[in-house]
């Protein structure tokens, strides 16, 4: 019962968000209390959310002192050259745009964080998508995947947690793998290229200075319409702004059309060179907290929270040194920390529902139980297709240390190797960075403003057949 019912509970929070039903943070609240009840345990529902509230509550604190730090840092210019840069080699082509975002999205995934990687890439890309008309959701869909792919770096979370479940050495697991997960970050390039050509046919290709003149005369028909305008943008070269939520984009990559869209254009300042928040004479010391502190970060001289506290607290006070710009630059921030806190919290009453009540557990035993004997000496292939679902529809705690060790003794009873197993189960992150059990893709879609529903109609079958690259390449090439 607890395992239809733990189905049940996932099935009707992503049916419901996806047709948008309900707000992504009433359906991790409301679902997993209705489902609580259901089970027979609703007087302990205190005890899970507040079970759940304490798992998360570091990640929460993490996720609001990170936003504020890199809010601040776009504030001041720090990612301003890389936004120009990126403009000046992708010349206004949607093409070249998305295959950048993939390749930004990779390349800050080197620090092993997820929301830092997202909050670096919305922030330089974000601008470029909207002044465009490009789909927003192409550009947190392809940001996801790459980050998916870098995600099963040593020090990014799954590997040292498949290591530690089965008592291995990480570079043991990972180094074998790195052949398969090129393949896998090359596939996402593919698509990026390929996403970004359909972008390309729809909207048309761009100077430089056409995006400039452009943005000139919409500005200018804003201040002498009131801000009633259109929002419709003509293009050049070929192509015409069309919606961006055709096709694949989904209903909610871009704002509807007319004088909200045209607003947020106007007021959105991530390029602006006369903003008054620069400090171009304090651009280097930026840059050194920022390499020393994601250097930190990634050699693990303090927990993640503690490092973006300190590291919040001095880019305001020497930055902003008197205290009503600092309130200024916290209010001009609380909109994304306190819809992305606001949404960690929420998941954690989903995740301490779960928990809880004993439904993963339930969930992850009869996935196990329903593999056929016959299929025994193929465990490593198995885990590597139920790596898919299970690390979507549960944390990577819960399927590492719950699932995989059960897996895996599995495996051995055929001659399957903890290695191959261990190898197995990295397959599914590309979708399990998608995942809403996952906090960082509320920071991806929030700083995004996409909806995370039209996220999650994009990106899982791109993410899924991501996954199923990764594991047909370590099959190939003989590491699983």
């Amino acid at each position: 019962m607890l395992t239809i019912l733990g189905f049940a509970m996932i099935a009707t929070f992503l049916v419901l968000i996806m047709m948008k039903k309900m707000s992504p943070i009433a359906a991790l609240v409301l679902i997993p209390a209705l489902f609580c009840v259901f089970v027979g345990k609703g007087a302990h529902l205190g005890d899970y959310v507040l079970d759940g509230v304490t798992d998360l509550a570091p990640t929460a604190a993490m996720l609001m002192f990170a936003i504020v730090y890199f809010g601040v840092m776009i504030d001041v210019g720090l990612f301003d050259p890389i936004v120009r840069g990126i403009l000046k080699f992708c010349k206004a082509d949607p093409m070249r745009i998305v295959v950048g975002t993939a390749l930004l999205a990779a390349i800050v995934s080197l620090d092993g964080d997820g929301s830092t990687t997202f909050m670096i890439t919305v922030s330089a890309m974000y601008p470029l998508y909207k002044r465009l008309k490009m789909s927003l959701v192409v550009m947190t869909g392809v940001a996801a995947m790459a980050n998916g792919v870098m995600n099963t770096l040593p020090w990014g979370g799954p590997t040292a947690r498949a290591a530690t479940a089965l008592k291995l050495d990480a570079s043991d697991i990972f180094v074998p793998m790195i052949p398969a997960l090129l393949v896998g970050l090359l596939f996402v390039f593919v698509l990026s290229y390929v996403l970004g050509v359909r972008e390309r046919r729809r909207l048309g290709v761009l100077t430089l200075d056409d995006v400039l003149v452009e943005e000139k005369e919409t500005e200018t028909v804003l201040v002498g319409s009131g801000g009633s305008g259109d929002g419709k943008v003509s293009m050049h070269k070929g192509g015409t702004a069309g919606t961006a939520g055709a096709g694949d984009a989904g209903s909610g990559s871009d704002a509807p059309e007319g004088a909200e869209d045209s607003a947020d254009d106007h007021g959105f300042q991530g390029l602006d060179p006369n903003r008054a928040t620069l400090r171009p004479k304090l651009y280097w010391f930026n840059a050194l907290l920022t390499v020393s502190l994601l250097t930190a970060m990634i050699m693990e001289w303090l927990p993640i929270p503690v490092l973006f506290l300190i590291g919040a607290a001095l880019v305001l006070s020497v930055n902003f040194p008197h205290i009503p710009d600092q309130k200024a630059r916290l209010a001009a921030h609380a909109d994304n920390v306190l819809n992305v806190s606001g949404m960690v919290f929420a998941a954690a009453v989903f995740t301490g529902v779960l928990q809880g009540t004993g439904m993963v557990e339930h969930m992850a035993k009869w996935m196990v139980d329903v593999i056929p004997g016959s299929m025994g000496p193929h465990m490593a292939l198995v885990t590597g297709i139920l790596s898919l679902p299970l690390t979507y529809f549960m944390s990577n705690d819960g399927f590492y240390f719950g699932v995989l060790p059960v897996l895996a003794e599995a495996g051995a009873a055929h001659g399957v190797t903890p290695l191959e197993m261990a190898r197995a189960s990295l397959v599914g992150q590309p979708l399990h960075m998608s995942s809403p059990l996952v906090p960082a893709v509320y920071v991806l879609v929030g700083m995004a403003k996409v909806e995370f529903g039209d996220h999650t109609k994009f990106v899982v079958k791109w993410a899924a057949l991501t996954c199923l690259v990764i594991l047909g390449a370590g099959m190939m090439f003989g590491i699983i």
